[in-house]
């Protein structure tokens, strides 16, 4: 279901006479400002979090033996 122009202008209609011309700028600033955060918060949450330590690194250093020793190399 897709508007058709004259649609558009009667929910434009609307629209003013329920908020006023005057709070209208003040409404699509923040609206756009709401955006801006939504799209922020989504694409970071897309990338993964690089992880702070890893295990495998300090494992690299000292090698286990099967009776449980460390064995330096």
């Amino acid at each position: 279901m897709r508007l058709q122009g004259w649609e558009w202008i009667i929910i434009l209609a609307i629209v003013l006479l329920l908020w006023g011309a005057p709070k209208l700028p003040g409404l699509a600033k923040s609206m756009a400002q709401s955006m801006r955060i939504f799209k922020k918060e989504i694409g970071t949450e897309a990338k993964p979090k690089i992880a702070e330590a890893k295990p495998e690194a300090a494992a690299v250093d000292a090698e286990v033996t099967p009776e449980g020793e460390q064995k330096q190399g």
